[in-house]
């Protein structure tokens, strides 16, 4: 059976070298410059870019005081999910509750125009048999 040296300090040494060769080289390295361009920005979003149906500008700017519409948007929930939404908004996160007519307006908007859909949302497995 051969015997195989461990690498020794000079291994180790061209190891580091061409890593730093390879990190710090102009030609190679990440354009910096070009990583700043793909930052976040938000997005200003308008009422109009939804559904339109009743209660739309007042559901839109009691959700948007703390959170992207799209957020609300992206879902489809029952009126007693939302219901319950805006009763954990409250509770969790300090949402002034809404009550009466307004939480009415609001429930039949979000009912509406984002309601409860059969279709699968989020990633799928597509090993499970359907």
């Amino acid at each position: 059976m051969k015997h195989i040296p461990k690498p020794g300090w000079a291994a180790k040494a061209a190891h580091l070298a061409l890593f730093l060769l390879l990190a710090f080289n102009p030609v190679t390295a990440p354009d910096r410059a070009a990583a700043q361009q793909q930052t976040f920005e938000p997005r200003i979003e308008e009422p109009e870019e939804f559904p339109d149906f009743p209660g739309r500008e007042d559901t839109f700017y009691s959700c948007s005081a703390c959170h992207n519409f799209s957020l609300v948007a992206r879902q489809s929930m029952s009126r007693e999910r939302w219901d319950g939404i805006l009763n954990l908004m409250a509770e969790r996160h300090g949402m002034a509750e809404v009550k009466g007519k307004d939480r009415e307006a609001i429930l039949d908007y979000l009912e509406k125009a984002f309601p409860q859909s059969d279709a699968p949302r989020g990633w799928q497995n597509p090993f499970l048999n359907r």
